[in-house]
């Protein structure tokens, strides 16, 4: 047996003593400070604790057992791949041509029956995804990537039963997807609850299939709402921290009531596994898309004709708003509804049918959610002046977009020009641009300040705000003029590649 060598065993203790000391002492000695350089007035009183603390969080098994016998396994096979396509299947775990694919690992899991790399073509793959029946009929929600490009598609029941499923409808703008299973007997099924009443910090909990491991349960909470990850034109999503991975997509999002509030759809994730951000389709936005793809097999959208872009608050201080809101209108589509109500480029839209449009998605949503044939109103801001347009929203076609956001040489004579190379638009630069005959503007040749500035070459500067102008001399003095008026920014529309958008470009410079 060895001894341990002596040692003072009091100098931990002694050290513990003095550390713990000298926090208390800097902590004195900050709240010191602080009373005496603080006058008693200037102190913001606390938030003030509630009487009662919150109760422990109760056993989530009775909720998982009610509800988990209506949450199913989708699993879709893929025909197989020539050696490149396959191989680029591989190395991602969903489907090509995913929404998510730029910035977003999706949750479809392919089968590990794939051929390595230097092997023969691929066999096909299989992928897996979770869902939810939604009426005893055999109804089944989904996302529309974990059944994309699938030639059959199967349905695992809880008790491990398994059923083929024929696709009803989908909608990739929401990636939502509707299945049909047949049955011998009444499924069951569960009932979407009110994901507005969803407040950031309730609790939610998760099911789903991640990783083809079969029924998990996972809880969180709602970490944020609104979220806008760039899927598709009406992003809205629901974040959570419930842990949520690869299968997982499609599943259910639960209250503590057992109400579906959230569909699964993506995560944010650097390993490719769960960190804690996860998104959820809000139930209010799937039960109508899925009630569309029931009754017609596709989702039925209004249009309203206008391309729009966000207001930045440099675009709110061009178009001298208070704050930075609205839809600001950059193209008017012809013969449009927008166009038949009196729409113009250069309206900010701030209310649609009596709602407040706070940013170019909350237009985009509320434009598709109307019903075609239906009257709304528009209210519009016109050279800082507020007025009400009427139209009639027409049916969105396939290709059409509801109202969608996009994002000889003459040295610039003003300030906030310089800079800039600018010549009057010719036919030789008409042609090398690619613009249709009798566009006008001033073409941007060169930007010698990279970064500073909201054009770059090649851009077309067709108008200071309402005023177009032709040559580089009109354009330096509507922008003086804007300048006398004491603005600190001037709105320039500029055609870019045969897109036309407003930017902000700033006449103070600090």
């Amino acid at each position: 047996m060895t001894t341990a060598p002596h040692t003072d065993r009091g100098a931990p203790k002694r050290r513990l003593r003095h550390a713990v000391a000298a926090v208390l002492l800097g902590t004195t000695m900050l709240a010191g400070t602080a009373v005496v350089s603080i006058p008693p007035h200037a102190v913001a009183a606390p938030i003030e604790a509630q009487g009662q603390s919150l109760s422990p969080l109760q056993s989530l098994a009775p909720l998982a057992e009610r509800v988990s016998p209506a949450v199913v396994t989708i699993s879709a096979s893929h025909p197989a791949k020539g050696e490149g396509e396959g191989a680029a299947m591989r190395r991602l775990p969903f489907p090509p041509g995913s929404p998510f694919e730029e910035f977003f690992r999706q949750f479809g899991q392919p089968d590990q029956d794939q051929q390595d790399e230097d092997g023969p073509p691929a066999r096909g793959a299989t992928s897996l995804g979770s869902g939810f029946i939604i009426d005893g009929a055999g109804y089944v929600v989904t996302n529309n990537h974990v059944i994309d490009g699938g030639k059959d598609i199967t349905v695992t029941l809880n008790d491990g039963s398994e059923l083929p499923a024929t696709l009803v409808g989908r909608d990739a703008k929401t990636d939502l997807a509707l299945l049909k299973v047949k049955a011998d007997k009444d499924l069951p099924h569960l009932a979407f609850g009110d994901s507005d009443g969803t407040r950031v910090g309730d609790w939610v909990v998760a099911i789903g299939n991640p990783f083809g491991l079969g029924g998990t349960v996972t809880a969180g909470v709602v970490s944020a709402r609104g979220r806008n990850i760039n899927a598709g034109p009406y992003d809205d999503f629901i974040q959570t921290d419930a842990a949520i991975n690869r299968g997982n997509s499609g599943g259910p999002m639960f209250n503590m009531n057992g109400e579906v509030i959230g569909i699964n759809t993506a995560i944010y994730s650097p390993s490719g596994g769960s960190v804690g951000i996860g998104f959820a389709i809000p139930s209010n936005i799937a039960r109508h898309v899925v009630a569309d793809l029931k009754a017609h097999g596709s989702v039925e959208r209004g249009w309203l004709g206008v391309r729009i872009q966000p207001v930045t608050p440099d675009l709110a201080e061009s178009l001298g708003l208070d704050k930075a809101h609205g839809a600001l209108v950059a193209e008017v589509t012809p013969d449009s509804p927008a166009a038949k109500a009196g729409l113009r480029q250069g309206d900010v839209v701030t209310g649609f049918d009596g709602k407040p449009i706070d940013s170019a998605r909350d237009l985009s949503r509320r434009v598709a959610d109307t019903t075609a044939g239906s009257e709304a109103t528009i209210d519009v801001l016109r050279k800082g002046k507020p007025t009400t347009l009427a139209t009639r929203i027409e049916k969105q076609a396939d290709e059409q977009r509801v109202a969608a956001a996009d994002p000889g040489q003459e040295p610039a004579a003003h300030p906030a020009l310089q800079g800039l190379k600018l010549a009057a638009l010719t036919p030789e630069l008409r042609t090398q641009l690619g613009l249709e005959r009798g566009t006008k503007g001033v073409v941007v040749l060169g930007v010698s300040k990279a970064g500073a500035l909201p054009v770059k070459p090649g851009d077309l500067i067709q108008a200071v705000g309402d005023e177009p102008v032709a040559t580089p001399a009109e354009l330096a003095r509507k922008v003086a003029e804007a300048g006398k008026e004491g603005r600190k920014a001037v709105l320039l529309l500029v055609n870019r590649q045969g897109t036309e958008s407003f930017v902000a470009l700033k006449l103070v410079h600090a």
